[in-house]
């Protein structure tokens, strides 16, 4: 940053101000790169005498670093070349704006500076008359002010490990210095200056530029892996300037001195940050790939569909008899609804054939090597058996854990499960889960954890317990060794905010809180909404977000709902869901989930169980071991 100075170990205290004695700043983690103070900073002259042109090549900057006594030159060669007038008259002319000429002579700085000075003050008119017509607030969420306005905290993006730079994240934190465009200046060009990071929200940080000290009249939100996000350096590499904001350039007189002291020693983003960035929003999955994803309106089978668009890791899935392109389901590409064509005849899994007898042109089989691999399961010894009791997230109900019983085991670990109570005869509302899923939970699993379970529809011996209910039915629950303990260090704390999606209609991502935490299963809450809306969650679901995701990837957010919404809701279900729905405007309502279905169809088939790699997002459960 500071490549232009012939010391480094000047006596800053000597040639500064006394304001500028300021505090050390504080250590930070050792894994961000250090400022050193080998180097330079340049800035636009502020008609004061800490500041200077240069005579020769009309750079201009702090005067100290000026070459030369009078400091009339920015380097010696600027120095040396100032013999020859036709050049510096060219030099000079094409300052103003000018083309030069062989006539031209030598110009003074004083010309040059003042008629900087009065653009100046010509910007700064344009800029208060705008701010006068722009009075009328702009309708629209601001994750900024939302946080600070109700002192919010929010999931850090290490917890998602999914998302853009969930795993190289690193140790970006508060007190790290970035150059980031100075909005408190009135020169004609882009300018920047060094801020700090005051508070982070996700990947979006709170900012307030150096020199500023405890006013924080002119911090402002903007996402880290932005564009005009860079690292402490690079304005010197990239030939652009560091101008101190307006409000405060009169604070200090040696500028130069001030950056050395407050900016040696503290952190910065990593070099080739953007670089990271770009590199981890580059998605495998393409336009015209054909999966294998479960049919919404019949969960017990799946059907053939193609990639229509990608958004951030998202999936606009088009199923493959859609002409009108309108037949669509949204998921991520970790979804463990999602599969490589050819899944379901390996596994045993009922699948709708398609009307289309063969690929249309220009759509192909997405390679298997995409998708999530689940974890591998030994179901040779003590495995799940059809008729096992067990605990699971109801999927057309996701604030709900119901009384559910393994209906059919298929390859590879997967189970077919029924909820109590609900199910269809012909089983078309079955649902495939894996054994290690992070939605499956033993018998007493929410009795443990202090979780409400949902008992089977029209069962009238409550409140419900386990023991009576497997004599009643005569069965056996499933044992506890079966279900997977493994709890990672997500992260995750109650009242943390992200963004989520409404998992009932998923193509809509909204603002959210984290309201519980048992294990590994994390409570949902969408902001302005009734907590019937909730749901339960896996710690690493791929359908959760850091806050700024949205901004991040061009994904529209959907807002808390208003107060309007809120009193709108009534006692019931029906005319809440439609509320709700109507409240998203961002995008078209998909069809939700039905829990009962006429019979299939005659394109269905189920296929005979077979060996195969497959994969799905391979998460597990925890709980408390505690047999029936």
């Amino acid at each position: 940053m500071f490549d232009g100075y012939d010391s480094c170990s000047e006596d800053t205290s000597s040639s500064s101000s006394s304001d500028e004695s300021e505090e050390e700043v504080a250590p930070l983690p050792s894994s961000l790169p250090i400022i050193k103070n080998n180097g330079q900073v340049y800035t636009y002259p502020d008609g004061k005498s800490g500041m200077a042109t240069c005579e020769m090549c009309g750079m201009v900057g702090v005067r100290d670093a000026f070459y030369s006594k009078t400091k009339r030159f920015c380097s010696v060669s600027c120095s040396r070349s100032y013999s020859s007038n036709s050049k510096k008259a060219s030099i000079l002319a094409r300052l103003q704006g000018k083309p030069p000429t062989k006539k031209a002579k030598v110009l003074q700085k004083q010309p040059l500076v003042a008629k900087l000075a009065a653009y100046a003050q010509y910007q700064a008119t344009l800029q208060n008359q705008a701010k006068t017509k722009a009075a009328v607030p702009v309708e629209g969420f601001s994750w900024g002010n939302y946080i600070n306005s109700n002192s919010f905290t929010a999931a850090p993006v290490t917890c998602f490990k999914h998302a853009p730079m969930g795993t190289c994240w690193g140790d970006i934190s508060e007190g790290v210095r970035v150059e980031v465009p100075n909005t408190d200046c009135s020169l004609p060009t882009k300018v920047f200056w060094i801020a700090g990071i005051i508070k982070l929200a996700g990947y979006n940080a709170l900012l307030r530029y150096e020199g500023f000290e405890n006013d924080s009249s002119l911090d402002f939100w903007c996402n880290v892996c932005g564009s005009d996000i860079h690292p402490v350096g690079w304005c010197a590499t990239s030939g652009k300037p560091l101008v101190p904001p307006r409000t405060i350039q009169h604070k200090y007189t040696n500028w130069k001195a001030f950056l050395v002291k407050r900016l040696t020693g503290a952190k910065t983003l990593p070099p080739d940050f953007s670089q990271k960035v770009s590199e981890s929003m580059q998605y495998p999955f393409k336009t015209s790939m054909r999966v294998e994803v479960v049919d919404k309106t019949h969960l017990c089978r799946t059907r053939v569909a193609v990639v229509e668009s990608v958004i951030g890791g998202r999936l606009r899935l088009v199923y493959e008899e859609s002409e009108d392109k309108t037949d669509d389901f949204w998921c991520h590409m970790y979804s463990p609804l999602i599969h490589h064509i050819g899944w379901s005849r390996s596994i045993g899994h009922r699948f709708k054939r398609s009307d289309i007898t063969k690929k249309q042109d220009g759509h192909f089989d997405a390679p298997p090597h995409l998708f999530m691999k689940v974890k591998e399961v030994d179901a040779a010894g003590e495995w799940f058996k059809e008729g096992m009791k067990l605990e699971a997230i109801d999927p057309l109900n996701l604030s709900a854990i119901c009384v559910a019983t393994i209906r059919k085991v298929l390859a590879d670990g997967y189970l077919m499960i029924g909820i109590d109570g609900s199910e269809a005869a012909d089983g078309s509302d079955w649902f495939c889960y894996h054994a290690t899923s992070p939605s499956i939970f033993p018998v007493g699993f929410c009795e443990i954890n202090m979780i409400e379970l949902t008992p089977p529809r029209g069962y009238a011996k409550l409140p419900f317990k386990w023991f009576d209910y497997l004599r009643e039915t005569d069965s056996i629950a499933a044992p506890v060794k079966l279900f997977n303990k493994e709890v990672p260090n997500h992260g995750f704390h109650v009242g943390m905010k992200l963004e989520a999606v409404d998992l009932m209609e998923p193509r809509l991502v909204c603002v959210a809180t984290v309201t519980r935490i048992i294990h590994r299963l994390l409570r949902i809450h969408f902001d302005g909404w009734e907590d019937e809306y909730d749901q339960w969650v896996d710690c690493e679901s791929p359908d959760l977000y850091p806050v700024g995701w949205c901004q991040l990837t061009g994904y529209q957010l959907q807002p808390p709902a208003p107060q309007s919404s809120r009193d709108s809701q009534s006692s019931s279900s029906k005319q809440k869901k439609k509320s709700k729905s109507q409240q998203y405007k961002g995008h078209k309502k998909m069809t939700s989930l039905q829990l009962k279905e006429e019979l299939l169809d005659g394109e269905e088939y189920s296929f005979l169980q077979g060996a195969s790699d497959q994969e799905s997002n391979g998460s597990a459960s925890y709980y408390i071991k505690q047999e029936p």
